[in-house]
């Protein structure tokens, strides 16, 4: 008999994926379990019309909002869904059998297929990776601002054969809104593992990086497509070393002439 699962879909504002993503899990749903940090375009209502369970929370980052969720699921195996993510039924029944099993791993590394503007990218590498996604309850992700892993104690992590469907980016403004908040959290991370903004790493990371993505992996076979990603990301890497090296060397904001003044005749 299969171990019980909770899905957990942690989002907000994602009314035009919600209801794709939420039927795509129930084949192995126990419970799905519906982690919002704001919505205000209806994402929730769909959630409700579909039966979800619903908690609602504050977002600090990624890894610390769902290690406040993980521990309210109601089942002993979480598997962490985005909502721009799809579950294949392959993937759904290797799932069923995983949690069938008599001596599973305690975690599972799922990889990708990655849609970019509708299109699928097969090369330059954004089909390769692969997120610990399936996992017993008790296990976290790291401490960390942006691409948190999950801790497995055990260390017992096994990886399933099929892959999640992912749609990441609908628009270019959409890549850009999500790019401020990633390269912010990013800075932040390198700030504290003390990583230095070098000038030499500002000007050779980008082009090495479109260089790496666009040539090396392949992604020149993607067409238009995989052109644009590539030098995105690579625009990625010089933002993020770019704030690194405002939040150490850039001068703190000043105040708003009016704010100042009032602050004087206060002090008088």
């Amino acid at each position: 008999m299969a171990e019980k699962l909770t899905v957990l879909i942690p989002c907000k504002n994602e009314r035009a994926n919600i209801r794709s993503c939420i039927e795509s899990v129930r084949a192995v749903a126990d419970e799905v379990l519906v982690a919002d940090s704001g919505s205000t375009d209806g994402t929730l209502d769909v959630a409700r019309q579909l039966g979800c369970r619903i908690l609602e929370r504050e977002y600090v980052c990624s890894a610390d909002f769902k290690n406040w969720a993980i521990p309210q699921a109601s089942h002993p195996w979480v598997l962490v869904v985005d909502a721009d993510e799809r579950m294949t039924p392959e993937l759904a029944s290797e799932i069923l059998k995983v949690l069938s099993s008599p001596n599973p791993q305690d975690g599972y590394r799922i990889a990708f297929r990655t849609f970019f503007l509708g299109h699928e990218l097969k090369h330059g590498g954004w089909s390769t990776g692969t997120s610990l996604r399936l996992f017993r309850r008790e296990c976290r992700y790291q401490a960390v601002w942006v691409h948190a892993d999950v801790i497995v104690p055990s260390g017992r992590v096994g990886r399933l054969r099929h892959k999640f469907l992912h749609y990441t980016y609908w628009s270019v403004e959409q890549y850009f809104e999500k790019l401020n908040r990633y390269t912010t959290h990013a800075a932040r991370d390198m700030q504290t593992q003390f990583c230095r903004a070098r000038v030499l790493r500002m000007v050779t990371h980008p082009p090495l990086n479109f260089l790496k993505f666009y040539l090396l992996r392949g992604g020149f076979l993607d067409g238009v497509p995989g052109l644009l990603m590539a030098t995105l990301s690579a625009y990625y890497g010089f933002v993020k070393y770019a704030k690194l090296w405002a939040n150490v060397h850039g001068y703190p904001r000043p105040e708003p002439e009016a704010e100042r003044l009032t602050g004087e005749s206060r002090a008088a």
